[in-house]
């Protein structure tokens, strides 16, 4: 999985740059200190990199994006004995910034002023858990802190912007939620741009409202995948009792037509300095984005057929691309 993105521990080598400046252990979040965010116009961090072949390409930053990150607490040792990150975990924010910030929140970097909240996330345990009721506490503490640092983003930063709404995996299961809360059939759905919520299913009845985006140009609506290997369909999702939406993030359409890995404008896998074009494919296929076997150096080595922790990474410069029609289209559109 090293391939796709460099989740090797290499973060442990930053670790104690984080101890000298880690908050009080057991703290509940105060987002008025910068400390309690991985990512912030303010700061200076992981989120602001750029691989070195995009260095020139324009900036414009008249949007913002909240972005909520992945699970990063997934220490199997830790399963039912720790159900939630401690926001002082010096080795847990390293790991979360050398990954999640740098691989997936940076590519919003030259389209968006980037807000991404440290927050008390469930071990990825809560998601298999026999013992529900802790579960769902764990993901209630999470959702909790999420919401705060939306609502302190709000009241101290938004300042009537447009709004992109962007996670993967455990951050898109508290991103369906701040949606409903916040944004559907509600003044602020006005304002957003799109809602990147990927790696976790959307189910076609989850929202009331709000709608997934049909083309490359809609705003106000969201768009959504889960990447696999062509032909590779885990049991969990066979088992799945409602339908999902889909978006190919080549096309930006919910068709089933396969796209050819030429219409791949570049990936951003282990090597950040580097942008790999024309890696793979993508089709869709019952409720899950299909995509032929990465093609890149070294991806022999590639055994995996899930390709969960390349969902953004392996889009990069179309997601890029897409951010930018997005904007072009809601400024338009809002004159």
């Amino acid at each position: 999985m090293f391939l796709l993105i460099s989740c090797s521990p290499g973060y442990r080598s930053h670790v104690q740059e984080y101890e000298r400046t880690s908050t009080v252990k057991g703290a509940a979040p105060d987002y008025t200190d910068l400390s309690f965010w991985g990512a912030h116009p303010w700061k200076k961090d992981l989120s602001d990199s750029v691989p070195k072949p995009l260095r020139k390409l324009p900036v414009d930053t008249s949007v913002d994006v909240f972005f909520i990150h992945p699970t990063t607490l997934t220490d199997q040792s830790l399963a039912g004995k720790v159900w939630n990150a401690d926001l002082s975990d010096a080795e847990i924010n390293a790991k979360t910034d050398y990954t999640s910030m740098l691989y997936q929140a940076s590519v919003f970097n030259r389209s968006a002023r980037v807000f991404a909240p440290r927050y008390r996330q469930a071990h990825i345990y809560s998601f298999f858990a026999s013992d529900t009721l802790k579960a769902k506490e764990a993901l209630e503490l999470a959702y909790a802190d999420i919401k705060a640092a939306f609502t302190h983003y709000l009241q101290n930063h938004n300042n009537g912007r447009p709004i992109i709404i962007a996670a993967h995996s455990q951050g898109t299961y508290h991103s369906g939620r701040l949606l409903k809360e916040f944004f559907e059939a509600k003044p602020l759905q006005q304002k957003l741009v799109c809602a990147y919520i990927i790696g976790l299913a959307v189910p076609k009845n989850y929202f009331q409202v709000m709608e997934p985006c049909r083309d490359s140009v809609s705003t106000g609506c969201f768009v959504t995948w889960r990447t696999f290997r062509e032909g590779y369909k885990p049991d969990y999702i066979q088992t799945e009792k409602i339908p999902s939406w889909v978006t190919n993030p080549l096309t930006w359409n919910m068709d089933s037509i396969a796209v050819s890995r030429k219409a791949n404008k570049g990936a951003l896998l282990y090597n950040f300095r580097k942008i790999y074009q024309h890696t793979n494919g993508a089709r869709i296929k019952d409720d899950v984005l299909w995509i032929s076997k990465p093609k890149f150096p070294g991806a022999f080595l590639l055994k995996t057929k899930n390709y969960h922790v390349g969902d953004i990474n392996l889009f990069y410069r179309s997601i890029q691309e897409n951010i930018e029609s997005r904007k072009r289209a809601y400024f338009l559109a809002n004159k």
